[in-house]
């Protein structure tokens, strides 16, 4: 995974990009998904994508590496595992994302959040956040896809692997709902209403 290439070739070659209607976790619409549980199953690849972040932070250096529930579980695990430091993660109770199952910050603890996707910055922020309450001290985000190209803001330092401009839309402004495609939310057998 030492291109962006290369990276956007394994998740062809995964069938863990997909085209058609779908409604992204942001809420928007888009024409392409990135289904990276598929692009992470096997966990070689996982670890190569692990290492392959752990070599863009450069000499940076890190206390715990924490993710987002649910899809930056499986990656952020295996960049904590390059980096040798603990792994933890937030997730959303009665829709805020915070800190559960008994994990604890301490006061400026160091932390790298890391995302499979980040399309508009939403859930890493709110990582960063949940783990800003608690006294830790966000050095750097990372992310195996920018679906922003480069427009995304985090609030803090940022890298990824893969840059992509792949369009998203609000529901108002979907030109696929304007020709009746019917939208579906990739992991679930419903179509949008």
């Amino acid at each position: 995974m030492d291109s962006k290439d290369a990276v956007i070739e394994h998740f062809r070659d995964t069938k863990a990009l997909l085209e058609g209607h779908f409604i992204l976790s942001s809420g928007l619409h888009s024409p392409k998904y990135l289904q990276c549980a598929v692009a992470l199953q096997d966990s070689r690849d996982a670890a190569a994508f692990g290492r392959a972040i752990r070599a863009k932070l450069g000499d940076a250096e890190f206390d715990t590496v924490a993710s987002p529930a649910i899809g930056g579980l499986v990656i952020g695990f295996a960049v904590a595992q390059a980096l040798g430091v603990r792994f933890i993660w937030t997730e959303r109770e009665d829709g805020v994302m915070t800190l559960r199952r008994g994990f604890r910050v301490k006061e400026g603890e160091r932390i790298l959040v890391v995302e499979d996707v980040i399309t508009t910055g939403g859930s890493t922020r709110e990582c960063i956040a949940a783990l800003e309450r608690h006294g830790a001290k966000i050095i750097a985000a990372a992310s195996i896809i920018d679906r922003s190209d480069g427009t995304a803001d985090v609030g803090v330092p940022w890298i990824t692997l893969a840059s992509l401009d792949v369009p998203s839309f609000t529901v108002e402004n979907c030109p696929m709902c304007a020709r009746g495609e019917v939208a579906f939310k990739p992991g679930s057998r419903s179509k949008a209403k």
